[in-house]
């Protein structure tokens, strides 16, 4: 019993050691603008960035611009996937076709995100569709990279299998490739996740005035440093909470996919 007790007293302290740092930095921070050595019209302090993010959080607006952030980039993470999945498994599966696509990929893959903005505006003026398909070209790179060479990188013996069991094109790919690569292709898309939301934040600052970013312009141009900080705050917990999940469901859900798919 007394073991027990202090091995979970010991779990408790260890997984209380990631606060240590920002606790510090707080402290500092609060201290420093107490004494007048750090700006308060453009830092603020913790306390009074508490006091707006409650505000904001409790009138609904921090809530609803976070809704609308993490709309358009899980939708556009979800697009991606999807594309970028099916791609990188066509294109892993028959290196031919890969030799004719590839240089065309690869001469588009390096255009970045933000450099369609105006192409998306054009076709879909401000709004959702807009900056869901800035965050859809920004994701799909490195779903579909990973993809790919997870799929060259799979066991051969597994194909052989499946044509000496004569499996049909539909079963080799849903029983044989994907629990075979899926793996890997779940850190491409925990990459993709943490580029959905930054792109997402990106295009509401420049251009889409809706979510976060365009929150955190606002509470800018409007001198109120609290706000924006407490909006900033809010997107750096939010990000990692969104990683702690994708990584929640990929330890401990995706072995059940492997079981169904064999079944």
């Amino acid at each position: 019993m007394e073991r027990d007790w202090r091995r979970t007293r010991w779990r408790a302290i260890r997984s209380c050691r990631g606060v240590v740092v920002p606790a510090l930095l707080l402290a500092l921070w609060e201290t420093g603008a107490a004494l007048g050595v750090v700006p308060e019209d453009t830092m603020s302090r913790p306390s009074a960035i508490a006091v707006a993010g409650s505000r904001a959080l409790t009138d609904g607006s921090l809530l609803l611009a976070t809704v609308q952030t993490f709309q358009s980039a899980l939708i556009g993470l979800a697009l991606a996937a999807v594309i970028a999945i099916a791609s990188g498994v066509l294109l892993g599966l028959l290196p031919a076709v890969e030799a004719v696509v590839g240089p065309t990929l690869d001469a588009i893959r390096p255009v970045p995100a933000v450099a369609i903005i105006p192409l998306a505006l054009l076709i879909y003026g401000f709004g959702a569709r807009m900056e869901i398909l800035v965050v859809t070209f920004a994701c799909v790179w490195p779903i579909l990279i990973v993809a790919i060479s997870a799929v060259r990188a799979m066991e051969p013996r597994l194909m052989d299998i499946a044509r000496t069991l004569e499996m049909p094109l539909a079963a080799r790919l849903w029983r044989i490739v994907l629990p075979a690569v899926l793996a890997r292709i779940a850190v491409g898309v925990r990459v993709s996740a943490g580029i959905a939301l930054v792109v997402a934040v990106t295009v509401e600052i420049v251009l889409n005035p809706q979510g976060l970013g365009y929150s955190l312009t606002v509470a800018a141009q409007s001198l109120h440093p609290d706000l924006m900080w407490a909006e900033l705050l809010w997107v750096g917990v939010t990000g990692w909470a969104f990683n702690r999940l994708l990584t929640i469901i990929d330890r401990r859900w995706l072995w059940r996919f492997h079981t169904w798919a064999a079944a």
